[in-house]
C-alpha cells in the first residue's frame, strides 16, 4: 500500500474515533427534569443509597448538605472528589443540569416520601 493508502486510512480512522468519542460523551445524558430525576436516584442512588441516606457515598439529604452552598454541591457533582468514589459529572452533565441537581439535592424534592408499605 502506497504512502497516499495508508494516509486515507487513517484520517478515516480518526474521523470513525473522534465520531464515537463525541456520541460517546453524549449518549445516555438526561435531557428532561424527570430524566435527570431518575438519574439521580438510580446513579448517584448506586453509590449515595436510592434514598439518598448514604452508602458507599455519604448521604444527600437536606440536613446533611445544609453546610454546603449550593455552588460547593455543583463543584462537587462537576469535579468529582479526587481519592473517592465520587467521578466528575462534567463530561455527561451540563452546567444547567448539574445546577438543578444541586438545588433538588439541597431542597429534598427528590426524596420519595418515606411510607409504611414495602
Amino acid at each position: 500500500m502506497n504512502r497516499s493508502g495508508q494516509g486515507l486510512y487513517w484520517q478515516a480512522g480518526l474521523a470513525v474515533a473522534l465520531l464515537m468519542a463525541t456520541a460517546g460523551a453524549t449518549a445516555g445524558a438526561p435531557e428532561t427534569e424527570s430524566e435527570l430525576a431518575n438519574f439521580v436516584i438510580q446513579d448517584c442512588g448506586s453509590c449515595h443509597g436510592l434514598k439518598l441516606k448514604g452508602g458507599l457515598g455519604p448521604p444527600l439529604r437536606p440536613e446533611d448538605i445544609e453546610a454546603l452552598p449550593e455552588a460547593a454541591v455543583a463543584a462537587i457533582i462537576r469535579q468529582g472528589v479526587p481519592g473517592t468514589a465520587m467521578p466528575p459529572w462534567k463530561a455527561l452533565l451540563t452546567e444547567q443540569e448539574i445546577l438543578w441537581i444541586s438545588r433538588q439535592l439541597k431542597s429534598g424534592a427528590l426524596i420519595a416520601p418515606e411510607s409504611d408499605t414495602f
